[in-house]
């Protein structure tokens, strides 16, 4: 068969689905995977079909395939337009094109399988020599509560649901960004009434912003991580909160106006909006009583810890529960930006061990998450070896390799085998990246 006629297994993201959250893209472990302001896309030429991508995903746009001509597979400038996916390819058509369908789809089958037996060879490699996803767990810890997803979808409309404003707090001073532009992060509750939206520690949910963007195109699902425990912000209640800091610049340093978090941030006591989710099935706390909990994360990061430390609260509280150990390395540029600064200094030192770490505080030198964890390694390494520890990183992107190097050099410096560690927390669900 000539490469004309080569039919392909295609791999391809819905557009109507995906909340844009780039867990693809930063799991993929061969940079098959791109995006631009609207889509996320896979590049058909240096996908490998290795599957990694597809049970982190959240929402399950990401499990899409199309049979296609290997000349004639969508180009990235033809994803990048999909507002929907393209319809499937009938046999008629494959055929019409010179494809000789049968034996063709075998040769694709047999392709991917070939593709995803290999995969776990081709995840440890990476530009640098360090591939920080590879050991990232893409299951929960074997403790957690069963997650419910996608009760509500962003296909139609009529499949989200509506939640109030009960609360917008800032958690933040306002300052100057740069010396440039204002900048605050709110912390904001929303109760969903008498519909049902059960949520664990660790999911996500998607806003779905009013209006249309500048295609005239209504907009698409922002996610935001859940910041408080499953059973509410205020205990008892049909309520969730969120951690979100207004966006006021692009990745490059641009000024822009981020459309989700600025109306998100605007929000008066009493406003609608517009739901999905939940999302996530994977970045879950562990529910045995004895388990360590290790928390690293950066900014709006510090949702999901937030929701794991008050759940740890609250049973403490009960006075039913005797707990592990809980560990949270929080960063940001200032403390002046660290949300929840103050209460989280009104924690019991007993209850948990805080380090945080500040990077442009004035008259001190820069300090990362990472140079806290291995300030801190002696602890961490007990950590690494205790298989009753589940660790989890959320914030900005740029701090994942570090962070994840620094648990290896922790580990290795402390005479241990970082491959057999570093493999056990992903098979068993014990190391969690979620960055962005």
């Amino acid at each position: 068969m000539s490469t004309e006629t080569t039919l392909i297994k295609q791999h391809v993201i819905d557009p109507e689905i995906c909340i844009r959250c780039n867990t693809c893209e930063a799991i993929c472990p061969v940079g098959a995977i791109t995006h631009d302001s609207l889509n996320y896309v896979v590049k058909a030429d240096v996908c490998n079909l290795c599957m990694d991508c597809i049970s982190p995903c959240p929402t399950g746009s990401i499990d899409n395939w199309r049979m296609m001509p290997k000349a004639k597979a969508y180009s990235i400038e033809e994803q990048l337009k999909w507002d929907v996916l393209p319809a499937e390819l009938s046999a008629e058509e494959l055929a019409a094109a010179g494809a000789e369908v049968g034996a063709a789809q075998e040769e694709a089958q047999a392709a991917a399988q070939a593709a995803a037996s290999s995969a776990s060879a081709a995840s440890t490699a990476s530009a640098s020599g360090f591939n920080s996803a590879a050991y990232g767990a893409t299951i929960p810890p074997w403790s957690a509560a069963h997650a419910y997803t996608n009760l509500y979808g962003p296909k139609a409309a009529e499949k989200t649901i509506t939640a109030t404003v009960t609360g917008n707090l800032r958690v933040t001073e306002v300052g100057k960004q740069d010396g440039q532009q204002d900048y605050d992060t709110h912390h904001i509750v929303l109760d969903f009434g008498s519909m049902p939206f059960p949520v664990l520690e660790g999911q996500s949910i998607g806003i779905i912003p009013p209006g249309v963007d500048a295609k005239g195109k209504p907009h698409h699902a922002r996610q935001y991580s859940i910041a408080s425990p499953r059973n509410g912000e205020r205990p008892g209640h049909n309520n969730l909160s969120l951690t979100i800091k207004r966006v006021l610049e692009d990745h490059d340093g641009q000024p822009v106006r981020g459309v989700g978090s600025n109306y998100m941030c605007d929000l008066q006591v009493g406003d609608k909006v517009q739901v999905i989710g939940p999302f996530g099935a994977s970045f879950l706390m562990p529910n045995h009583p004895k388990s360590n909990i290790v928390m690293i994360c950066t900014g709006t990061g510090s949702a999901p810890m937030r929701a794991m430390t008050e759940w740890r609260r609250r049973l403490r509280a009960s006075g039913k529960f005797e707990g592990g150990k809980l560990m949270l390395f929080f960063g940001a540029r200032t403390p002046a930006e660290l949300p929840y600064f103050g209460p989280l200094n009104n924690l019991p030192k007993d209850f948990i061990d805080i380090e945080f770490a500040f990077s442009r505080e004035v008259g001190k030198p820069k300090r990362y998450v990472q140079d806290a964890l291995r300030d801190r390694a002696a602890d961490i390494a007990l950590q690494l070896k205790d298989p009753n520890t589940c660790f989890y990183v959320c914030g900005l992107k740029s701090m994942e390799e570090g962070v994840v190097m620094a648990l290896r050099d922790i580990a290795q410096n402390a005479g241990l085998d970082w491959e057999a560690i570093g493999g056990a927390l992903k098979k068993e669900g014990r190391l969690h990246l979620e960055t962005y």
